[in-house]
């Protein structure tokens, strides 16, 4: 590939400009893009059929030593593409130098990374299932369980402790829609663009990409290996999921701490410390927050890579990959170990009920009952929020009031305001995506059905 050149390329250009200590990762997408390609060069009288039943034999060959990590990988070769070619040619000779016919490494490329990424999309789409799923399971097993709902982290209002989880699962159903959206651009075939304008053979292009599982053909040479859209838009939806990890895992923090005290983490999904013996720390959930800027800073990274590149393909595209590798790595061990939090949490339903009890989060249903008696909502706001002022001035609870007290503030009161409770409250709400019983059972039937791939 030198022969253009006078001068060996220096050794810092070599070290600097090398990928195959990131990029070897890509060896199974490239292998079987290779062997794709020489049975199409075969079949299009391209190259013979002997030759390439030999690049097919040898390439099989090349992905064993690899798995059985029998395989030199060379940093001269910058790649894992020359990595394997180079290999190639040890084995089969000058046979191995046809297989890079109607082909450049950059339609090679961008070929291997929409491989990993139709790998990698599936692979997460199947774990946000399986941690949906694990929402499920706890929320039905505590589905009669009341919590305190909240807003500023305010006590606002009573709920179901499913219909808290629940709100998480439509969190992740977003993310799932979001990852095959992402699928339908990324199922894409580029091979048969070359470097940029296309190859002057007679080649197959739907042939390939029938051997290789993609829908379609990409309709511009051009754009086929300069688009990462796809390594992108993947970046994108994994920010998404890891923001709406992370609110989750910021509630696990405060849910299991003595302060609040709703949860209990498994022993296996949590650690001690160094110094005192009496921590349990939610390590898991507070790394899954700190992990969250780290795929920020991929989707970051990459977008600012890709911002003012001039067609087609250009070398600064060779920082596609770290981070993306990355974002994939961190998203898929963040959901693994998140599903197991879930599915392993003890609620604590006594402590979440008292919580929901206390101070004065029936102050709404108060002013609703005064609302059904016939006063505009925001006078009976007006009138109920001093009935707070006054409780909080004399120390008492609703129930601790009595009926004068009630009635100084308005004669509209009478014996019913007692009957206002957390579970009056929570019933009430029988509207759908509200919290009332039978909106969640009917919610969490629909959730169920989702994850099983049926029609919701």
């Amino acid at each position: 590939m030198r022969s253009r050149f006078q001068k060996e390329v220096e050794k810092s250009v070599q070290k600097y400009t090398a990928s195959v200590h990131f990029d070897k990762r890509l060896y199974k997408q490239d292998i079987a893009g290779s062997i794709a390609h020489a049975k199409m060069l075969a079949k299009q009288g391209i190259v013979s059929e002997k030759d390439a039943e030999l690049i097919t034999m040898a390439l099989a060959s090349i992905r064993e030593e690899i798995e059985q990590g029998s395989f030199a990988l060379r940093g001269d070769l910058e790649d894992i593409h020359m990595n394997i070619e180079a290999r190639l040619i040890e084995k089969v000779g000058d046979v191995g130098r046809k297989l890079h016919t109607a082909r450049s490494r950059n339609d090679q490329i961008a070929l291997d990374m929409r491989l990993f990424a139709k790998e990698a999309i599936s692979g997460t789409i199947e774990k946000l299932i399986e941690l949906q799923t694990a929402l499920l399971d706890v929320a039905e097993a505590n589905k009669d369980v009341v919590m305190p709902g909240y807003t500023h982290l305010q006590r606002a209002q009573p709920v179901l402790f499913a219909h808290h989880m629940l709100a998480y699962f439509e969190m992740l159903n977003r993310d799932v829609e979001r990852f095959r959206d992402c699928l339908k651009r990324t199922d894409v075939m580029p091979l048969g663009s070359g470097a940029l304008a296309g190859v002057p053979y007679p080649i197959d292009r739907a042939f390939l990409a029938k051997e290789l599982g993609f829908s379609r053909l990409s309709e511009n040479s051009m754009d086929a290996v300069s688009d990462r859209d796809f390594v992108i838009e993947y970046q994108a939806a994994a920010s998404l999921t890891m923001m709406h990890l992370s609110r989750l895992a910021e509630e696990i923090v405060l849910w299991s701490s003595a302060e609040f005290g709703f949860v209990e983490l498994d022993d296996a999904y949590a650690t001690g410390s160094s110094i005192m013996p009496q921590k349990k720390n939610p390590d898991v959930a507070e790394l899954a927050r700190g992990k969250t800027g780290r795929v920020y800073g991929n989707l970051l990274a990459i977008l600012t890579t890709m911002k003012a590149l001039p067609l087609s393909y250009n070398r600064d595209m060779q920082e596609d990959k770290e981070g993306f590798f990355d974002t994939v790595d961190t998203l898929l061990a963040t959901l693994d170990v998140f599903t197991g939090m879930v599915s392993t949490l003890k609620v604590k339903g006594e402590k979440t009920h008292r919580a929901a009890e206390e101070g004065y989060i029936l102050a709404t249903d108060v002013a609703d009952y005064l609302a059904g008696k016939g006063v505009p909502f925001r006078e009976a706001h007006n009138i109920v929020g001093k009935l707070v002022q006054y409780a909080t001035e004399k120390g008492k609870s609703f129930r601790e009031l009595s009926i004068s007290e009630y009635k100084n503030l308005s004669p509209l009161f009478d014996e019913g305001v007692y009957s206002i409770s957390v579970e009056t409250a929570i019933a009430a709400r029988n509207v759908p995506g509200g919290t009332a019983p039978t909106q969640v059972a009917q919610q969490l039937k629909r959730a169920r059905k989702i994850v099983q791939g049926e029609d919701a």
